[in-house]
């Protein structure tokens, strides 16, 4: 049956975005199209994430709310992928009647087979670890895209950060091969990408294999840049102990890569980075801070926080608030700790909740401080950005500086996809305002 419609709603990071434009393509092969409304689809797809607590429940709310949907049309598939599928498979078909199929993210190339299961009668369940390349198992879909693109290059982590279940939902470290990532992103860049930002659990671990043997990040935006076509690369997300030389020669020898950098430090305080398991301290992520700013001195230095890790003091917390005074992040994102079973620090004793609260509005007031600054200080400058999508107003086009700040300007003679001289000349919350340089 054709033209049937598909609703996915994703939760979480980057990868999850780019996973449901697969899981899109899949479908669509099966005679699926996207709908953004949920009461117009066929099949729906929560696409999950399970780093906090939060967001795990929030997708049995949604669930229930999804259930009085299927009570009305019977029909109705529903699916739950994604890493709260990968880690609660069994309990999310037991909790809730109304799902259909469950996939983990490893598998959600059979996702096809599994609808062909479910329209059969049958529950559908897979959350293995399969051996062979889901990304080679999908379509080769030649549909326009976006000005700017997600491209998986790496999965899954092997740190074993004590408050983190992504080696239990993703599994160990796996690079994609060199030649297969070229041959994507060239893909993407003839369907209209101009901006590719390389993503992983633990990116800058990439090893892939390639000419002449193994290769490492920076290897590989090296050989990115050279893709005519291609203007921006970032990539995302990063662990301190795996920026070696060559990637940070890269921040100063490629032009196309953005100076812009995410490099989670979690804790300024070395005794909770030890609990957390780590393994870097607070002076080591400064001192990397230092050579990275050698090699490109007008980076944009973004960040992860935890607040509340259990056995944090607030001379831990005191620590933490030192780092990023020193530090000067342009942005960052800060949690309270929310913990996971089958994690390390799950059965650890836990920072009072009030507590937690309080330090993380401190931080949290600290680093927009940080974020405003980082922003007025665009004022005045000239910057190339990349427009994305049409703005509020009309004739407004909105998209994205090299330092990822949000930037919107009168453009009526531009189209999505344009890349621009802006003058900026004005900083808002969360975005700044510009005018084009004739």
């Amino acid at each position: 049956m054709a033209n049937r419609k598909l609703f996915i709603k994703t939760y979480g990071c980057q990868m999850n975005v780019y996973d449901s434009e697969r899981m899109a393509e899949a479908m669509g092969a099966e005679g699926y199209t996207l709908t953004d409304r949920a009461d117009d689809a066929d099949m729906i797809l929560l696409n999950t994430c399970h780093i906090r607590e939060k967001a795990a429940e929030k997708v049995y709310s949604e669930l229930g709310r999804m259930r009085v949907l299927k009570d009305e049309r019977p029909d109705l598939k529903i699916g739950v992928t994604g890493c709260v599928a990968q880690a609660e498979g069994a309990e999310i078909l037991r909790r809730q009647k109304a799902v259909d199929l469950v996939v983990g993210p490893q598998s959600y190339h059979r996702l096809p087979e599994m609808v062909r299961a479910v329209e059969n009668g049958e529950t559908a369940l897979d959350t293995d670890f399969p051996e062979e390349d889901k990304f080679e198992h999908l379509p080769k879909t030649r549909a326009k895209s976006a000005p700017t693109a997600f491209l998986t290059v790496q999965e899954g982590c092997d740190k074993f950060c004590a408050f983190c279940v992504v080696p239990y939902t993703r599994g160990a470290e796996m690079s994609r091969p060199v030649e297969r990532i070229l041959r994507e992103a060239r893909d993407l860049v003839e369907r209209g990408a101009r901006e590719i930002t390389l993503l992983g659990q633990n990116v800058n671990g990439y090893h892939g294999q390639g000419a002449g043997g193994e290769w490492g990040l920076g290897r590989l935006i090296r050989a990115l840049a050279d893709i005519d076509g291609l203007a921006r690369i970032r990539y995302t997300t990063s662990h301190p102990n795996d920026m070696d030389d060559d990637l940070i020669a890269a921040h100063a020898e490629v032009d196309k890569l953005m100076p812009y950098l995410h490099l989670p430090v979690q804790s300024g305080s070395d005794r909770i980075l030890k609990a957390m398991n780590r393994k870097h301290t607070a002076e080591a992520y400064l001192r990397l801070i230092e050579r990275m700013r050698a090699a490109r001195p007008d980076l944009l230095l973004s960040s992860d926080f935890i607040v509340g890790f259990p056995g944090e003091s607030e001379a831990d917390f005191a620590a933490t608030l030192a780092l990023v005074e020193e530090v000067g992040f342009g942005m960052a994102y800060s949690f309270k700790y929310s913990p996971r079973p089958g994690t390390p620090a799950y059965e650890k004793p836990q920072v009072d909740d009030a507590e937690a609260d309080e330090r993380l509005q401190r931080l949290q007031a600290l680093l927009a401080t940080q974020q405003r600054a980082a922003q007025e200080a665009m004022v005045g400058r000239e910057l190339d950005v990349l427009f994305e999508k049409p703005g509020r107003l009309a004739g407004q086009l909105t998209g994205k500086s090299g330092y990822l700040h949000a930037v919107h300007a009168q453009a009526p003679d531009l189209a999505p996809g344009a890349l621009a001289r802006v003058r900026i000349t004005g900083s808002e919350r969360n975005s700044l305002s510009g005018e084009l340089i004739a």
